[in-house]
């Protein structure tokens, strides 16, 4: 698999690849200033400790040997990777709360040969704790603080969907240019900065991509869904970026939102399924689900509104490919979070729903219709790379009901990994058109259309 990029459902973990990459980036500008050569063996600071971090964390993961070297290897990158070790120590320490262990590992890096940017940069990383060691409570945004709050957007509106695409990586920029050639309207991204969403990431990551690619010509109103992601860090970074990415009247207000065509045609509500996914064993025991009052929220925007709705969230209502939740007492697995489903079943009893899009996934999937939604859609395959030796589209084997996707319409390969990509909505009065795009050799391709109203 390419080592481009890599992440793991884990806030630990993905904090931790947040900090190396910090402190890679650090070391470089530090090297830089100074006038001073970097290695000859590696291009710089940051892409060996993405590496060396990366390759720790499939480590704790079980994914890979334990690669320590049994003696210490003085080389720089044995050095980076002694040092990297030591981060990954402290931060567990953190988390644990374990004020006589951070104070030793501060005394036993103050002995060694680190660069000075990692203790600075984790004592940064300590603001996301508190004194326990518990990430600080996410600063959620309650229905009752915007009250019946949507924004409008014109009529016949053209929308570019985007999931699992804050990587700031080469896939991300072409994935981006690539959906700037479809001249959309709006665009929504269904969640994700990685690694961690800390406020570096979420202005590198996605901020700057979209004013460089997608705002040089004239503004375009930009919207981001919540993810698991980018509440590792405690929401920080996520909650800063809504409030910088429009003005007014395309403020985002909180991380749920309604967008609605100004003849009243359409509305896409976007659903917060990232503030209850902080789990580490990931999508399998994650059964994330909205907040009570936002669940009512959004049934109060379906009630009042005479048009039709689409349905927005990071986590999916239900999967094929990932295991959600834990095997019953026969052993099978439902292929639905039971939660999400409580909900859609509230919201479809207003009126019927046309569609639902997710993420979370690092896939393409257009479903048959299954669970009562006629149009479930995962279009997660906006830039992490998923190996082509993974098999992404083998059902679980232990699904009691597995649903199917449309014949078709699976991703391409490309070299080492599958493609990646993203979706169009344009509305058109009371017609919506839906096209699926990968890309590929920054060429684009069209997988798959449909028309619903």
């Amino acid at each position: 698999m390419t080592k481009d990029f890599e992440t793991f459902r884990d806030p630990l973990l993905s904090l931790f690849q947040s900090a190396a990459v910090d402190v890679g980036k650090k070391i470089d500008q530090q090297s830089a200033s100074r006038g001073g050569p970097r290695s000859q063996i590696t291009s710089s600071a940051k892409s060996d400790l993405e590496a060396i971090a990366t390759s720790i964390a499939r480590r704790e993961r079980g994914e890979e040997d334990d690669a320590t070297p049994a003696a210490r290897d003085l080389s720089k990158l044995g050095i980076a990777r002694a040092c990297a070790e030591w981060g990954l120590r402290y931060l567990k320490a953190v988390a644990l709360g374990n004020q006589a262990s951070i104070l030793a590992l501060e005394d036993e890096f103050t002995a060694g040969t680190c660069d000075p940017a990692w203790l600075g940069t984790l004592r940064e990383y300590r603001s996301y704790f508190d004194a326990s060691g518990k990430r600080k409570p996410i600063p959620y945004i309650r229905p009752a603080q915007i009250g019946a709050q949507v924004i409008e957007i014109k009529a016949d509106a053209s929308i570019g969907l985007l999931a699992d695409w804050g990587t700031g990586a080469r896939p991300a920029v072409e994935v981006l240019k690539a959906l700037a050639s479809d001249q959309a309207d709006v665009l929504v991204h269904l969640g994700d900065i990685y690694y961690s969403g800390t406020p570096s990431e979420c202005a590198q990551n996605f901020l700057q991509l979209v004013n460089l690619v997608l705002r040089q010509a004239a503004a375009m109103p930009v919207f981001t869904l919540s993810g698991n992601h980018d509440m590792y860090c405690g929401g920080v970074g996520f909650y800063d970026l809504i409030k910088q990415l429009n003005p007014s009247p395309f403020t985002q207000p909180a991380s749920f939102f309604c967008l609605r065509s100004a003849d009243e045609n359409w509305q896409l509500l976007a659903m917060d399924t990232g503030l209850h996914d902080d789990n580490p064993s990931g999508i399998a025991d994650a059964l994330t689900y909205l907040e009570d009052d936002e669940l009512e929220w959004h049934c109060d925007r379906i009630r009042e509104f005479p048009g039709r709705t689409i349905l927005l969230s990071h986590h999916p209502l239900f999967s094929a490919f990932s295991a959600i939740g834990a095997p019953g007492a026969d052993g099978k697995r439902t292929a639905v979070n039971r939660k999400l489903l409580t909900a859609f079943e509230r919201l479809s009893a207003e009126k019927a729903i046309a569609a639902w899009f997710w993420g979370h996934e690092h896939n393409l999937a257009i479903y048959n219709p299954f669970a009562g939604l006629a149009r479930g859609r995962c279009v997660g395959h906006g830039a992490v790379p998923v190996s082509v030796l993974d098999q992404i589209y083998e059902p679980v084997g232990d699904l009691g009901d597995t649903p199917t996707i449309i014949p078709g319409t699976e991703l391409g390969k490309g070299p080492g990994v599958y493609n990646h990509g993203y979706a169009m909505l344009a509305f058109r009065g009371k017609a919506c058109r839906a096209e699926y795009f990968e890309v590929a050799g920054g060429k684009k391709n069209l997988i798959f259309g449909e028309d619903f109203e």
